[in-house]
């Protein structure tokens, strides 16, 4: 296990090498001037030229790679052109609301999703199996932003059971943050149940063709015994993948719902540094989320060793 954990942090530092170089030279090559953003309208071509110098901007590509490169394995990711703040202090102030509504979402989707797809998979072809069908392609259907504001019209609005927009931190108590957190946590969760109930009706669905499980049966085992711990144990593995790729998709995902809802987290930073051409924030956002993304797939594939006995790396 050790050699298998040992090759894939290896493996891992090509892959943010590419994710790195990639993410600078789209930067780089997208239309768009910081310097005319920093200067405005009244800017003069000679101020313009003179902001660029500042930035570096005027350097070649290659030589403003290696600065910024240098800098990341430092752990320095540089500063921000527009708010003069280093980019790791900026992704550490608003990762609280991003890992607050990932978290959230995927634990309400794991506990919504999870007993659906297992009931679906025991009665299969009956009225709950067609309705978590029919539920799981309208949550595929449905674009987010849609869920987001047709939510807070119901929810919000017309019965004022939660706030409209914002963000409360935790430090201003756990009741206030998890007022503010259920709504985006909501509508986000929608997609996800969608996809984790689907993948979990097929892997149980599966799982109740095997013999072991009509033996369990004819030993005179309950049904609820029988699906909780022989068929959802059974069809862990690909049901433990879903929710992996979830959870590293999830930080990458909130975009649309932290900017539905005014919550000031990474998707909100990423969508701000787009606007504003802020380059250095704009890579490092992107550099922590690939991370993110390799880092839950390797605890993805280490918690097949546990899940089931007979695979060995």
């Amino acid at each position: 296990m050790l050699t298998f954990l040992g090759k894939r942090l290896l493996a891992i530092i090509p892959v943010l090498l590419v994710v790195a170089i990639a993410i600078f030279m789209i930067v780089r090559l997208t239309p768009g001037d910081p310097a005319a953003v920093i200067g405005g309208n009244s800017a003069t071509n000679e101020d313009l030229d003179r902001i660029r110098v500042q930035l570096g901007l005027t350097r070649p590509l290659w030589e403003q790679f290696a600065i910024w490169g240098k800098g990341v394995l430092h752990g320095d990711l540089g500063f921000s052109f527009f708010l003069n703040k280093p980019v790791l202090e900026l992704i550490g102030q608003r990762m609280e609301p991003t890992l607050s509504l990932a978290g959230g979402t995927l634990l309400l989707a794991v506990a919504i999703a999870l007993p659906l797809g297992t009931l679906a998979a025991w009665r299969m072809g009956g009225w709950l199996d067609k309705a978590v069908m029919a539920f799981s392609v309208a949550g595929f259907s449905v674009p987010v932003f849609v869920v987001g504001y047709v939510l807070i019209y119901l929810l919000a609005m017309k019965l004022q059971w939660f706030p409209v927009q914002g963000y409360r931190r935790i430090s201003d108590g756990v009741g206030p943050w998890l007022n503010q957190l259920v709504l985006p946590c909501l509508t986000l969760a929608i997609t996800y149940v969608a996809l984790l109930s689907r993948v979990t009706r097929a892997a149980v669905s599966e799982a109740l063709t095997e013999d072991f499980i009509r033996t369990a049966r004819a030993k005179g085992i309950t049904e609820l015994e029988v699906l909780k711990h022989h068929a959802l144990r059974n069809a862990a593995v690909p049901v433990v993948t879903v929710i992996g790729v979830s959870a590293a998709l999830l930080l990458g995902g909130v975009v649309v719902t932290e900017t539905v809802f005014a919550i000031p987290g990474l998707g909100q930073l990423t969508v701000d540094a787009v606007l504003n051409r802020d380059f250095p924030v704009l890579q490092g956002v992107v550099l922590f989320f690939a991370v993110v993304y390799v880092a839950v797939n390797l605890l993805v594939d280490v918690s097949y060793l546990f899940l089931d006995p007979r695979i060995r790396y």
